[in-house]
């Protein structure tokens, strides 16, 4: 049954590198096979699935969709290039604001969000687009893994090891990885601003953005209060979180159909659902699940033990360095989801805090998907508005950019997790 069950893991991650567009269908394939065979018992399949993260990611797509709608992110834009003095720092401002955005709101909504408006504020001035909306992407992916609500991969984290809103921030008494991931986009802005130093010129004026509603507005920001309030209760429902978001999602949409929007426009909103991602992590869930059922993600935790020869630095420098180079080529969510359990595995073992691999884990993963122009969704999609108009740009050209950026970003969290979390060892 174990060589069964690792047969076909392979195989699923193979097909899931080679049929990125049925990423999804491959997932559910799988989880339907482990089911079929029993590596993965029926009766566990429902308790397999993080139904949190799952709700969680479904309601803050749909009040994401709602806030793009109304236009306030370009507005906010808008005001931020006004203030700026030069090219080169219209491009690091809109990059900061772009991480600021997807410290709450999924990266590829953030890009979808702040790129138009880094290719508009190229127009104006006679430039290419190109080094903004790279900028814009790069540093949504950054500033993913700040809080909970700031990725899936956050949303994940935050449910395999129980941590709420405030853990993000500060976790069993010890700075959380919100500030590892500020020091890492410090050093990373820095960098950014450096390459683009040669960017002298001076922003013209370029209008602002008429913001249509602000209630959606008030749901994103009644989001962030609600799951950090509801970090204080000490018991609850473990679909909380979940809860909350698709609550204020549906009040969103109900607000806007009594003020007589149709169910066309209503449909249009649960369409901005990423189903697909969605329906990949039900199978990765399941999938994973029966991976533990059999014993194998105690055998990868105890692989990657030996490999690092029982050392807990190397073992953290290898699942931080090798997370970079994973996610360089490989999205990071189905790598993130495999993870994280063989991370708690591998804690056990060293007999060390957990939090130590799962931020090492989420710092080299995420923050290491900026590597290269495949190494994220955010990135494909700031490529593809670029595409549109008329821009090709070289993996070269990319990585100009992003190397130097992701660098900086990853370097500092590696030393800043260790420090606070593995340095007392």
């Amino acid at each position: 049954m174990e060589a069964l069950a690792i047969t076909i893991f392979v195989a699923t991650y193979i097909l899931l590198l080679v049929l990125p567009r049925f990423r999804a269908h491959v997932a559910v394939l799988a989880a339907l096979l482990f089911i079929a065979l029993g590596i993965m018992p029926l009766g566990l399949v429902g308790s397999a699935v993080d139904w949190n993260v799952i709700l969680m990611i479904a309601g803050t797509m749909g009040i994401v969709a709602l806030f793009i709608e109304s236009r306030m992110p370009a507005r906010l834009a808008d005001l931020i290039v006004e203030k700026t003095p030069t090219l080169c720092w219209a491009v690091v401002a809109l990059s900061l604001f772009s991480s600021l955005i997807s410290a709450f709101v999924d990266n590829v909504a953030t890009v979808l969000i702040v790129a138009p408006v880094a290719i508009s504020m190229a127009k104006n001035q006679g430039i290419s687009p190109v080094p903004s909306v790279i900028a814009v992407a790069i540093a949504s992916n950054l500033q993913g893994a700040a809080t909970l609500v700031g990725d899936a991969t956050s949303i994940m984290l935050g449910g395999h090891a129980g941590m709420d809103f405030l853990d993000f921030f500060f976790t069993r008494g010890r700075l959380g990885i919100f500030w590892i991931v500020q020091a890492g986009a410090v050093a990373a802005t820095a960098i950014l601003y450096w390459v683009l130093r040669s960017m002298k010129g001076e922003v013209k004026a370029q209008g602002r953005t008429d913001v249509k509603d602000y209630f959606p507005s008030y749901l994103l920001i009644s989001m962030v209060v609600l799951l950090i309030l509801v970090s204080f209760v000490p018991t609850k429902p473990a679909i909380t979180n979940g809860l909350i978001c698709v609550a204020l999602m549906i009040i969103g949409v109900l607000r806007g159909l009594i003020q007589g929007k149709n169910l066309k426009w209503a449909g249009g909103v649960f369409g901005e659902i990423d189903f697909f991602t969605l329906f990949l992590l039900m199978g990765l869930f399941i999938v994973i699940g029966g991976l533990t059922q059999v014993g194998v993600i105690d055998q990868i935790a105890s692989f990657i033990v030996r490999t690092g020869q029982d050392s807990v630095f190397l073992t953290y420098t290898l699942v931080v360095w090798m997370s970079v180079l994973v996610s360089g080529f490989v999205d990071n969510i189905p790598y993130v989801a495999t993870m994280l359990p063989v991370m708690g595995g591998v804690a056990s073992l060293l007999g060390v805090e957990p939090y130590l691999f799962y931020f090492g884990l989420l710092i080299g993963a995420t923050l290491g998907g900026n590597l290269t122009p495949i190494g994220a969704s955010a990135n494909i999609t700031g490529l593809g508005l670029l595409r549109k108009e008329g821009y090709e740009v070289k993996v070269g050209e990319f990585m100009r950019l992003s190397v130097p950026y992701t660098l900086a970003a990853v370097t500092t969290g590696y030393i800043l997790v260790w420090l606070i979390w593995g340095g007392s060892l």
